[in-house]
């Protein structure tokens, strides 16, 4: 794809005016990094950052029956939440894969609002469209909604001051104005940190993000693009679809079994999934710390004692650890676990990892 048919958000202009440089990201054009991704991963782990992540897409689900078509169709368990309560899920391939991982809000019976990967957001509604009942639409509103992230230690703080709500328990949701202009307020994030995602109308987010730019600067922290944002969920363990997920990757190969609603006698790849469960995935993801000094990336090779034993599926230079660290999957037959020592062939060399429970930093979402 060509810069020419990269997707913008709304607030192309509002990142290049703050410095950003862009790289494609899901057929997107995409803020990587203003200050520095270190400066902006260190300001999300000790103070406070925020992302404009509206390429994320939007979905909406409504008509008598909405939330139980959504729960019939989807991983998870939609009957353990309520109104204003949102849950993280998958969109299942009948043959175990993953379409795709998204966060579904919980409005009303009537009405669930979904929030998938850029990329997979077409297909999640086409297959969804396909498989509604009469009387249920599924709508692509992809470009209705801009999604901006307020993610450290911090983020409590800001959106107080802006007068938005902060005080909600974590994957719940609130409907608040700001300014005159209706924001949706999300107890959710992608950095392992104590956070919230803010969901404006697509011609809104200029406003809403000038305002938590000037509260996130005041407060010493930093605007955050895409190149934190990985090293972030890395860090976190959190999987990224195309990564972690994919339609080969299964939900139990991801560690992701436990947005899988077992209970339920009926969602799309049940039988697929049950199966895998009660064989046991045939590989597994674990993290991967180096030992050595080297640079860890997507599709290197993971071996023990020099016999290939996996993949790694993402990789980066840890800014908390100061390490290089990766996620992979790993054969379950292999024997390997937490602790163990392993091999990654970096470029024909053997760089020296330990094998890790993620996430390789400690979690305060909740």
């Amino acid at each position: 794809m060509s810069d020419a048919e990269l997707l913008q958000g709304p607030l192309r202009a509002v990142h290049a005016e703050l410095g950003a440089t862009f790289a494609p990201f899901g057929g997107w054009e995409m803020p990587v990094s203003y200050a520095g991704v270190v400066a902006e991963h260190t300001a999300v782990r000790e103070t406070v950052g925020v992302f404009d992540v509206s390429h994320l897409g939007k979905a909406l689900v409504a008509g008598p029956g909405a939330a139980e078509f959504v729960n019939a169709s989807l991983t998870n368990d939609l009957g353990k939440i309520g109104p204003g309560q949102a849950q993280y899920t998958l969109c299942a391939t009948e043959t175990g894969g993953v379409t795709d991982d998204l966060i579904a809000y919980y409005v009303s019976d009537e009405e669930v609002f979904l929030v998938p990967n850029a990329a997979n957001t077409a297909a999640v509604v086409a297959e969804l469209a396909a498989k509604a009942p009469a009387g249920i639409t599924v709508t692509d509103q992809h470009r209705e909604f801009g999604v901006l992230a307020v993610q450290g230690p911090k983020s409590a703080e800001i959106l107080a001051a802006l007068g938005l709500p902060s005080d909600m328990e974590y994957m719940s949701f609130a409907d608040a104005t700001f300014g005159g202009v209706t924001v949706r307020v999300c107890r959710t994030g992608y950095t392992g940190e104590h956070g919230y995602e803010l969901l404006p109308a697509w011609d809104d987010c200029e406003k809403v993000f000038r305002a938590l730019v000037a509260e996130v600067r005041a407060a010493g922290g930093e605007v955050a693009g895409l190149g934190a944002r990985d090293t972030l969920r890395t860090e976190a363990g959190y999987p990224l679809h195309g990564h972690e997920l994919s339609t080969e990757i299964s939900p139990l190969q991801a560690r992701c079994g436990w947005a899988i609603g077992w209970k339920k006698p009926e969602f799309w790849g049940r039988a697929a999934l049950v199966a895998e469960k009660e064989a046991g995935p045939a590989r597994k993801m674990w993290g991967i710390k180096a030992l050595d000094r080297g640079v860890l990336r997507q599709g290197q090779t993971v071996m023990r004692d020099g016999a290939p034993i996996g993949e790694t599926t993402s990789g980066t230079f840890s800014p908390t650890l100061k390490v290089g660290i990766a996620l992979a999957l790993i054969d379950s037959d292999s024997g390997v676990g937490a602790g163990d020592q392993i091999e990654v062939d970096v470029r024909g060399r053997a760089l020296r990892c330990e094998v890790v429970n993620p996430p390789f930093v400690p979690v305060h979402t909740k």
